[in-house]
């Protein structure tokens, strides 16, 4: 083979894998594609609420609407703190019984602080063992797959909060529907 076949051979084995090392991780793309539907559908499902039922529960042992808004906030903070390795920003204590705004600010923040955080988040450390809920640890790929289900799980149950007060979810709706 020519010397500059041969040279050009070699280059286009090479570039595949020059690329693959420059792009980024498809799970953790995917997670970052997950967080903004995420943000989408549960900051617009704490908008459809109506005020006067973030106090509402569907059984007396169910978190109220609010302390559901705030429990995805504090979920967010923690979930991505631990999955990157940033601290989560300071943030005041709040209660579920304060005004609508300022809990779907809360949740806007938390979702702020996740795009910031996993925008930086890399394949290098996922088999890294972190600390998760009840004192146990999990790797940081687990805590990824952790967090998108938490996503869907509280989508799922503000979802059955509104559709209980009447209100289509965000993605029930017809136009404009999110994923």
């Amino acid at each position: 083979m020519h010397p500059s076949r041969l040279a050009l051979f070699a280059a286009s084995l090479l570039l595949p894998a020059a690329a693959l090392a420059q792009s980024r991780s498809p799970v953790l793309d995917a997670l970052r594609q997950n967080a903004e539907h995420a943000q989408r559908n549960l900051v617009d499902a704490a908008e459809s609420m109506p005020a006067d039922k973030y106090g509402f529960k569907p059984t007396p042992a169910q978190m109220s609407f609010g302390e559901l808004v705030l429990h995805v906030a504090g979920a967010n903070d923690y979930m991505c703190s631990t999955i990157s390795g940033a601290k989560a920003p300071a943030e005041p204590k709040l209660q579920p019984t304060g005004s609508k705004e300022t809990l779907v600010a809360r949740v806007k923040r938390s979702f702020a602080f996740c795009t910031s955080a996993l925008a930086k988040v890399g394949d290098d450390g996922l088999g890294e063992t972190v600390p998760f809920f009840g004192g146990r640890t999990i790797s940081r790929a687990g805590a990824v797959l952790d967090l998108a289900a938490d996503w869907a799980d509280h989508y799922g149950a503000s979802a059955i909060y509104l559709r209980l007060n009447g209100i289509l979810p965000p993605t029930a709706r017809k136009s404009g529907a999110s994923e």
